[in-house]
């Protein structure tokens, strides 16, 4: 197996980037733990591409400092910091074979041919690419095309290994299975690994840690866990998995929990700095139940559309806090359009979040 990577950690102290007057990256501080896996999550125009471009050196920092481990790396350019990218388009040389494509950093490094094709074999085999090597790009599939790009990138040995959403150009089922490789390869070589993407559900399979940026800022930054269960403002709420936002009110406060009303449902909830009065509550589609039988405890509502998607029911209620979005696993008892429910909420999937907007 290959070895050599020396994982180093990545620091931002309060870095911007602007263009012109148009401010990419404002303020921004964070730390990826040597060794881990960190996702840069966002909408598009959030400032993650160019979060990722500042770290390999393609961009330079109006303000503020970048390290990679204790080496100050602010000023510089791309050549002299010790990172490789993946890219979203693989960025493959079409007219070299996959092993010339793998070998070429270190051919360009000035290594002989021989030492630098012996290693690049042993990468192929890292990714599963063994007996590959004489293959032109145009020769594979998209899915191995991503796994050169990876072996192209490890071969380098680099300090840190960026990802620039390297699965947008795969379809659905190819995604999953890359995105797993990804995170196995990761794991097994220890790698620090910087990962852009704007697919929640990719950010949730992949991360040790997850920062989700927005308007140029960190919005949020967690495990895939805290992000999901305590989504800080409405914004991380809404973009990390689906949420339901409605309207509630904190009936009272005793130590860190609140007594919230929502609808005619009571729940006590992590109060999260919040004093009593109207709030804002996020609800998860999972925790919503819904019966047939409108004689249990809850309030009462109306389904307007179902969709069967095999594994689960995904339902559009009418209810008293407006209209609901809810996912059901009970796909042996459907809920026909039109019929009337009682929606009651569970213990959990329910968190009073900010309004910032």
């Amino acid at each position: 197996m290959t070895t050599g990577y020396k994982a180093a950690s990545v620091q931002f102290q309060g870095v911007t980037k602007a263009f012109g007057s148009v401010v990419a990256v404002r303020d921004i501080s964070f730390t990826i733990e040597a060794g881990s896996l960190v996702t840069l999550l966002g909408p598009s125009g959030c400032g993650k591409t160019t979060t990722l471009r500042l770290i390999a050196g393609l961009e330079m920092p109006t303000s503020g400092r970048i390290l990679i481990g204790d080496r100050d790396v602010t000023k510089l350019p791309a050549t002299d910091r010790d990172v490789s990218m993946v890219f979203q388009s693989y960025a493959l040389f079409p007219h070299m074979t996959v092993l010339e494509n793998v070998a070429y950093g270190l051919r360009v490094s000035g290594m002989a041919k021989p030492e630098a094709h012996a290693k690049a074999e042993d990468e192929l085999a890292l990714v599963r690419l063994e007996g590959f090597g004489e293959r032109l790009p145009s020769e594979l599939s998209g899915g191995q095309q991503q796994r050169v790009a990876v072996a192209r990138a490890l071969i380098l040995e680099p300090q840190v290994l960026l990802f620039d959403e390297p699965l947008s150009n795969l379809d659905a089922k190819l995604r999953r299975r890359m995105r797993e490789e990804i995170h196995d390869l990761q794991r097994k070589l220890g790698l620090t690994s910087v990962y852009v993407t704007h697919d929640q559900e990719e950010a949730l399979a992949v991360s040790d840690r997850i920062i989700v940026m927005n308007n140029a800022v960190v919005a949020q930054e967690g495990s895939p866990h805290e992000l999901y269960e305590s989504p800080v403002n409405v914004f991380v709420a809404d973009f990390i998995g689906d949420a339901n936002l409605v309207k509630a009110e904190i009936k009272s406060v005793n130590g860190e929990i609140a007594v919230v009303r929502i609808g005619s449902i009571e729940r006590r909830l992590p109060h999260r700095g919040l004093s009593p009065g109207e709030v804002d509550v996020a609800i998860r589609p999972v925790s919503i139940i819904l019966s047939n039988d409108t004689s249990v405890e809850g309030m009462e509502g109306s389904v307007l559309k179902s969709t069967y998607l095999g594994n689960h029911i995904e339902y559009t209620v009418d209810s008293p806090l407006g209209e609901l979005f809810v996912i059901d696993y009970r796909v042996d008892a459907p809920l026909p359009r039109g019929a009337t429910v009682s929606i009651d909420l569970a213990e959990r999937g329910i968190t009073l979040v900010v309004d910032e907007s």
